[in-house]
């Protein structure tokens, strides 16, 4: 399945028990010699919701969130569904080939995020080059946002992977380069142990609350990235919701010890 062109391998685990780890993730994840995807998704059975969702980058490092699969799973549950993750239980519904997410609320804290050491997460006193003075937000997994003049002309995929792995995260940090146009946030992501993707979810959610909480825009908001738009909505002292379109694209079967 995929969101806006970020795509994932979804395997049901939900009835028959399935063992997945760091290296066989990557396995699969390799679009040479796997399956190839962005992330892959094991479901579970939940003691405290309908689906427990498990998140694996194409790294193989195990993710807490992911927006664009949550809507992705929305649509298999086809309707309304409780989801656990690491990083907390969202609320999803579903419906026409579209899927609206609760995320939950953001978190500030500069220990939340977390940072190697206290500071203001809303004007980080820090900077990379010519990327300066982010937002720092956890959304479900940790995210650092930069407002630019054109978020295109960003060397993003010099400039991601170093900041992503800056000492400053100690379990790392998503980038997000956003630009505002038209009342609307034009967005490019480079995700945790996944590299440049055509859209993420928790960015985009992460964008919207630090560029709602520096009033750049109001919500709702359009996030326009790559592969298309979401829809985020977001009040200070409330929670997030995110809307937008998943796509089925094909099932099969593989050889997991061959994959591994």
């Amino acid at each position: 399945m995929h969101g806006l062109g970020n795509d994932f391998v979804i395997f049901d685990g939900r009835d028959s028990p399935l063992e997945m780890d760091s290296a066989r993730a990557r396995a699969i994840a390799d679009r040479r010699t796997g399956i190839g995807c962005d992330q892959l998704i094991l479901l579970e059975p939940s003691n405290e919701a309908d689906v427990r969702m498990r998140i694996w980058n194409a790294d193989g490092g195990e993710a807490e969130a992911c927006g664009n699969a949550a809507r992705c799973v929305a649509l298999l549950l086809a309707g309304n569904a409780w989801i656990e993750t690491a990083g907390g239980i969202i609320a999803a519904a579903a419906a026409e080939g579209e899927a609206t997410i609760d995320m939950g609320s953001p978190r500030f804290g500069w220990n939340e995020i977390p940072l190697a050491y206290a500071m203001d997460t809303a004007s980080m006193p820090v900077g990379w080059e010519d990327l300066q003075d982010p937002f720092a937000v956890n959304v479900g997994n940790p995210h650092v946002v930069f407002f630019v003049e054109d978020s295109g002309a960003v060397d993003l995929a010099r400039l991601g992977p170093m900041i992503e792995r800056d000492p400053l995260f100690p379990e790392r940090v998503n980038v997000n380069v956003a630009s505002i146009e038209d009342k609307a946030i034009r967005l490019r992501v480079w995700e945790r142990g996944a590299g440049l993707t055509l859209a993420c979810g928790t960015g985009a959610c992460a964008t919207a609350v630090a560029a709602i909480s520096r009033k750049l825009v109001s919500s709702p908001v359009e996030v326009r990235l790559p592969g298309g738009a979401l829809r985020i909505a977001w009040a200070p002292g409330g929670t997030i919701a995110m809307k937008g379109p998943a796509a089925f694209v094909f099932e099969g079967e593989i050889d997991l010890d061959a994959a591994a």
